[in-house]
């Protein structure tokens, strides 16, 4: 079956693929591939201005053609690595074919039956590239050249994508919590009638918790090492025994690749940073879970409408319906986002000995949960522009809670030393409703300095918000 967004097997690349796409140039295979090339010809124009005998450092339309190569790179010269690794079966060695045969250098026999791709090099180039052609890939294992890829990807990804998908919701519910700052509004602690709050103040709760998390995201350094095979430099020290390779590879790492030079590894670079990262992400994920839900209920109370779109349906059966399926697509897609990124954040820091291969395969995976962690912020974000406030409602609620006041009754008793404040009041309130007027009558009852009575007698539900307006305009 040919390949489209109806026959993809996963819905980021099929249904989702419209609000997904910004992630698969930089997490997709190609893009993987992209990022190969950039660690191998980083490398190599590192090595060229070594000081080494053997390369010497490349001209200026040298290094031009190779950074074109970077720049250039695209899904044919993808697909022609694809037809390398066919013959190799090797991912990383196809990406070092390619470049070769992309310098316009001699490839092995064992690539005799790969058919001729033809390349326009200038002559001039392919000859001063063919003196470093045992250069590409010096003394590197395969991880050297993919750990560093993932860390690019990983950070592209992160900054590029996920960090303005996360602030473009959490931009949405500051607008919201300065907006309804002052709409007061109940609480409902264990689902039952609580102190009163304001609107605005339990979305700046929300806000400030999804700060703290974004700077836990932002905070992550991503690491990258280059020292072979088990991390001890062995092949490098075998060729330039007198040469500081560590020095030398933290500079590539750190000054051309931009990542934190990892120091202390095995073969593989011991992923502890990624699980550091997902982890914040998926904390991150938990908290806009439950933000959907309450915002789900909140809907179902009625304190907020959906605005409507010509020709939306909300039920094939119920034509009255106005379903909140953006905050339960966005609930579901945060539970696909947080399996994937907890297995992972468990999983990746576990090697057996020096290497073992579980690490690769899941790694091809990090699209996978991003893609549904970004697509679950859209869906939060298009769900909070639909929303219309219904303060009729939210002030009706308030209105038939007068009960919610016995709370500051009970303190201000226990202010003028007034004997079992709190028993007195859950005599009077509790597992059931009262009126403005029982209240007052109790109130009037106390022997209470009149200012006192007059201050709790002049309070109502909406007006005993505390500092809940201040610290949403804050926010």
């Amino acid at each position: 079956m040919e390949l489209s967004p109806l026959s993809a097997l996963s819905p980021l690349d099929g249904r989702y693929v419209s609000k997904t796409g910004t992630l698969r140039p930089i997490l997709s295979e190609a893009g993987f591939m992209h990022y190969r090339v950039k660690v191998e010809i980083a490398w190599l124009q590192a090595l060229s201005q070594a000081g080494f005998a053997e390369i010497r450092p490349f001209s200026e339309k040298a290094n031009t053609f190779l950074d074109g190569l970077v720049a250039g790179f695209s899904v044919t010269d993808a697909a022609r690595i694809k037809e390398i690794e066919a013959i190799t079966n090797h991912d990383v060695k196809a990406v070092e074919y390619w470049l070769r045969e992309s310098m316009g250098l001699k490839l092995p026999p064992e690539l005799s039956q790969l058919k001729s791709r033809e390349v326009s090099v200038d002559a001039a180039i392919t000859a001063e590239l063919q003196g470093a052609a045992e250069f590409i890939h010096f003394a590197c294992t395969s991880e050297d050249i993919n750990n560093t890829s993932h860390g690019m990807m990983i950070k592209a990804a992160r900054d590029q994508v996920v960090l303005p998908a996360l602030d473009a919701v959490i931009e949405r519910l500051r607008s919201m919590a300065h907006l309804y700052a002052a709409l007061p509004m109940l609480s409902r602690t264990h689902g039952q009638t609580a102190s009163p709050t304001t609107l605005g103040k339990e979305m700046a709760n929300v806000v400030a918790r999804l700060q703290q998390s974004r700077k836990k995201i932002a905070e992550v350094e991503i690491l990258g090492k280059m020292n072979g095979a088990v991390g001890n430099y062995n092949a490098h020290m075998s060729a330039y025994p007198d040469f500081n390779w560590e020095s030398f590879s933290k500079e590539v790492v750190e000054k051309q690749l931009g990542l934190t030079f990892s120091r202390y590894t095995i073969q593989i670079e011991p992923h502890d940073y990624i699980a550091e990262l997902f982890d914040a992400i998926a904390r991150t994920n938990t908290i806009l879970i439950d933000l959907n839900r309450d915002i789900w209920s909140y809907i179902s109370l009625g304190y907020f409408r959906q605005i409507t779109r010509p020709g939306e349906i909300g039920s094939s059966t119920m034509p009255h319906k106005v379903n909140p399926i953006d905050f339960e697509n966005s609930e579901g897609n945060l539970g696909l986002a947080n399996a994937l990124l907890r297995h992972m954040a468990e999983k990746l820091p576990i090697s057996r000995w020096q290497r073992d291969l579980t690490d690769s395969t899941v790694l091809r995976n990090i699209g996978m949960a991003l893609g549904y962690a970004v697509l679950a912020y859209d869906s939060c974000l298009r769900g909070l522009n639909k929303l219309e406030v219904n303060s009729e409602k939210i002030a009706g609620d308030l209105e038939e809670a007068w009960e919610v006041l016995a709370e500051p009754v009970q303190t201000v008793m226990r202010r003028y030393g007034i004997e079992n404040p709190y028993e007195r009041l859950k005599e009077l309130t509790r597992g059931r409703g009262i009126t403005k007027r029982e209240l007052h009558e109790f109130i009037a009852g106390l022997e209470l300095p009149e200012e006192a009575k007059k201050e709790l007698m002049a309070m109502t539900p909406a007006s005993y918000t505390g500092i809940a307006s201040q610290m949403a305009e804050q926010i």
